[in-house]
């Protein structure tokens, strides 16, 4: 029979017997489990919406400040050579001496002491007609004839053809060319909404723009009198319509504003849409197309809703 054997104070303890845990140190204590954070949806929709806001904001600024203005000289020059091609009376189309459509190009204008050359001014003054150009007030006679005849221009966007009309100064020449041959005008006087010209001579050419580049709450008016001898008016529009007044906007650009906005959030969404069951770049060359075209359209009518003459 084995013998037991006590261990002593100090003995080790055997081999194979069980040895009670002692407490565990603090590198191996158990972590509680952390619960994973969800991002709340609401919070990331609208994140994404006010980053879309912001790009829409941005791109518009972008649009009003450069790319109109690219827009504007491809519309004069396609509109150059069709008035000079009815100058010259190319297959029988002559150009037009009284009232027409609005946007028709009627005359080049020409006043070389602010930098203006071959600019061609167009029938009508709405928001809309001045992204073409210059434009002429219809219920005035066309440069050139009889009367006064009255021309707006922008001063900040759309190639800000009018930017430098202030600085005109009494004496300096300008010049025009309608389907009744040319015209020259002398700068009388420089004037504004603030301090009225009041000019008692018949025959005229007065031009208008905004007073600035940020914030335009009133116009610049120029006065010149006409050295050559007058042409015939065939007669003048009788009745115009508010967005052609001097520093107007058009009221009726909303509801294309309102209508392109709510078609950029759809093409937003299917675009979302896309890129959730495709992949990124199929939905983008999918979306993207459609979605400049309809941001195009969007700042279009932005613009007209901002005073004809900015």
């Amino acid at each position: 029979m084995a013998d037991t054997v006590l261990a002593g104070p100090g003995a080790a303890p055997a081999a194979g017997a069980g040895v009670a845990p002692g407490p565990a140190g603090p590198q191996a204590r158990a972590r509680p489990p952390q619960s994973s954070k969800r991002a709340n949806p609401a919070l990331q929709g609208a994140g994404a919406g006010l980053l879309l806001l912001a790009l829409v904001v941005l791109g518009f600024a972008g649009y009003l400040y450069f790319l109109s203005g690219v827009q504007e000289a491809r519309s004069q020059a396609i509109l150059y050579q069709q008035l000079q091609a009815q100058l010259a009376q190319i297959g029988g189309v002559v150009a037009p001496l009284g009232p027409t459509t609005p946007g028709t190009p009627i005359a080049i204008l020409d006043i070389p002491s602010i930098g203006i050359h071959d600019m061609v001014v167009v029938e009508g003054t709405s928001p809309e007609n001045l992204t073409l150009g210059p434009g002429h007030l219809r219920d005035t006679p066309f440069p050139g004839q009889a009367g006064v005849s009255e021309v707006f221009g922008r001063v900040a966007t759309f190639g800000a053809p009018f930017a430098h009309l202030d600085d005109l100064r009494p004496g300096a020449f300008i010049e025009t060319i309608t389907g009744q041959g040319e015209a020259t005008y002398t700068v009388a006087a420089v004037g504004s909404s603030k301090e009225r010209i009041v000019d008692p001579a018949a025959n005229r050419l007065e031009l208008f723009t905004a007073s600035s580049p940020t914030v335009p709450s009133y116009y610049v008016e120029v006065d010149a009198h006409m050295t050559t001898a007058p042409r015939p008016s065939p007669g003048v529009v009788h009745v115009i319509n508010g967005p052609e007044l001097v520093l107007a906007s058009d009221g009726g650009a909303v509801v294309w504003t309102w209508t392109w906005a709510l078609a950029l959030v759809l093409v937003s969404a299917v675009g979302t849409w896309a890129a959730l069951r495709w992949s990124l770049w199929a939905a983008y060359l999918a979306v993207a197309p459609v979605a400049i075209a309809v941001l195009w359209l969007l700042y279009e009518s932005l613009s007209a809703l901002l005073p004809n003459l900015y």
